[in-house]
């Protein structure tokens, strides 16, 4: 082979490993950045993994909201009709937060099977609902509970 060729070759076995190296950190960063959507009834079933960041939706259960009296701490319950999970939050809850309204949680599940978290999205208006809630209530035949 003479030396031409070479430098060719091994110029794109370069690139190639190149290539491989960024795409295989770019996929371990997406992977790790994944939050999936689980419904109460598939947390209370053992379907969340625990210690990994998950989002947990559903309808929170009217008079399950506990406010701590010397903290930021929150406790309440979200419900998918069917199963029920609580939630610990420790923050100031969105202006749109209310019991009986669909909301979505980012946080960990822990052993307790408490979800805790770090994140509380609640819906925007009067007719909004996240999409993973509103499949979830439709599946447990709920879509129409809502107020």
């Amino acid at each position: 082979m003479n030396p031409q060729r070479k430098k060719r070759l091994l110029l794109i076995l370069g690139l190639v490993a190149g290539v491989g190296i960024a795409l295989a950190l770019a996929l371990s960063a997406l992977q790790e950045n994944i939050n999936l959507f689980y419904t109460p009834t598939q947390i209370a079933n053992g379907e969340a993994p625990q210690d990994t960041r998950i989002r947990a939706g559903g309808m929170v259960e009217k008079g399950s909201l506990q406010r701590s009296g010397d903290s930021l701490d929150v406790r309440f319950v979200v419900t998918d009709f069917n199963r029920s999970v609580p939630i610990t939050y420790r923050g100031i809850l969105p202006d749109l937060f209310r019991e009986g309204q669909g909301i979505v949680a980012l946080g960990k599940l822990n052993a307790e099977g408490v979800v805790v978290a770090d994140e509380v999205l609640a819906k925007h208006d009067e007719k909004y609902m996240p999409p993973e809630v509103t499949k979830a209530l439709k599946e447990s035949g709920q879509a129409g509970a809502q107020p």
